[in-house]
């Protein structure tokens, strides 16, 4: 990348991918993508490659959120350095072909995007997933989607958190794109959800071919939730759940939690209050997906960041 009077010069974005089915019961990513791999012609731009792809073809079949493992979490350098012998939980087999037909992760001939479409059980409405606040090209994108939205929300959560952040499916691209939207329910397809991503991957595919065919795209600012916390339930000493999410904290993703809001509600009907010092955002609200994973909700703070104006680098 170079500059110029903070202009960031960026390469191409050439070749594209659309995942659907990382996780096997999360229907609008799946349909979409079946659906462009019969008939690709809404998804085609000038100069471009784009590849729809399952990416989780067995837990599809199963309608289950993995086989063996969660393949959202399987990309890390141990599991892409695995021997391949028998016996490798089937996710980590995954891993290792789609990181051979998309990457290699972190390398010059990796796939230059790739967006991986998800749906959450939590009350999250349309939220793209960042990876990098130092991504301008993403930045850039968030911004013309949100922008092309409107006046539809659409979120943008940061994940950079060195003790959260986890190897996604997406990281094998040089711009890994996470899009999750919401509320549906696993193993069921929902019209207004399914019409939301879709539309969402229309003004991404729009905004690539624009900055290939060497539109200067002016500096611009994202307001993101930054991932902060996880929060679990409240347990007892074997480790069972005591408490569910307050009424008065379901369904309100992004909204403000202050000290001493209601956060938990005890099976004998007692209120636990939320004791942190700062106010924050809240997300992935009681999402079914993470009980497994002992987390409630994930808390978040608001920021903004700011990205310098891009343009295509000259050959």
């Amino acid at each position: 990348m170079s500059s110029r009077t903070n202009i960031s010069c960026l390469q191409e974005a050439k070749r594209v991918a659309i995942f659907g089915g990382t996780h096997g019961n999360e229907m609008s990513g799946i349909t979409l993508v079946n659906m462009w791999i019969q008939n690709s012609a809404e998804i085609e731009r000038n100069g471009l490659v784009i590849k729809p792809f399952i990416s989780n073809s067995k837990a599809v079949e199963k309608c289950s959120r993995y086989i063996d493992t969660d393949l959202n979490r399987a990309f890390t350098r141990e599991n892409l350095s695995a021997p391949d012998v028998e016996g490798l939980p089937y996710e980590v087999q995954r891993a290792k072909e789609i990181n051979r037909m998309f990457g290699p992760k972190g390398s010059s001939y990796a796939y230059d995007v790739i967006f991986d479409l998800h749906n959450t059980t939590s009350n999250m409405g349309s939220t793209l997933i960042l990876e990098s606040s130092k991504d301008l090209f993403n930045l850039q994108m968030v911004h013309y989607i949100k922008k092309a939205m409107a006046p539809l929300t659409c979120s943008v959560l940061l994940n950079e958190h060195p003790q959260l952040k986890y190897s996604t499916t997406r990281s094998v691209a040089k711009h890994p794109i996470g899009l999750e939207v919401g509320p549906q329910p696993q193993g069921v397809l929902r019209s207004n959800v399914f019409e939301s991503m879709r539309t969402i991957l229309k003004h991404a595919l729009d905004f690539i071919e624009l900055f290939n065919s060497g539109v200067e795209l002016p500096p611009c600012t994202v307001d993101v939730f930054r991932v902060q916390e996880r929060m679990d339930y409240p347990r007892d000493t074997n480790g069972n759940i005591t408490a569910m999410v307050h009424p008065h904290l379901q369904d309100c993703d992004w909204e403000p939690l202050n000290r001493g809001d209601p956060m938990f509600l005890t099976f004998d009907g007692r209120t636990i209050f939320y004791e942190g010092a700062n106010t924050v955002h809240p997300t992935f609200i009681n999402e079914a997906a993470y009980y497994e994973k002992q987390q409630a909700f994930m808390t978040t703070c608001r920021e903004i960041l700011a990205a310098n104006a891009i343009r295509k680098a000259c050959k």
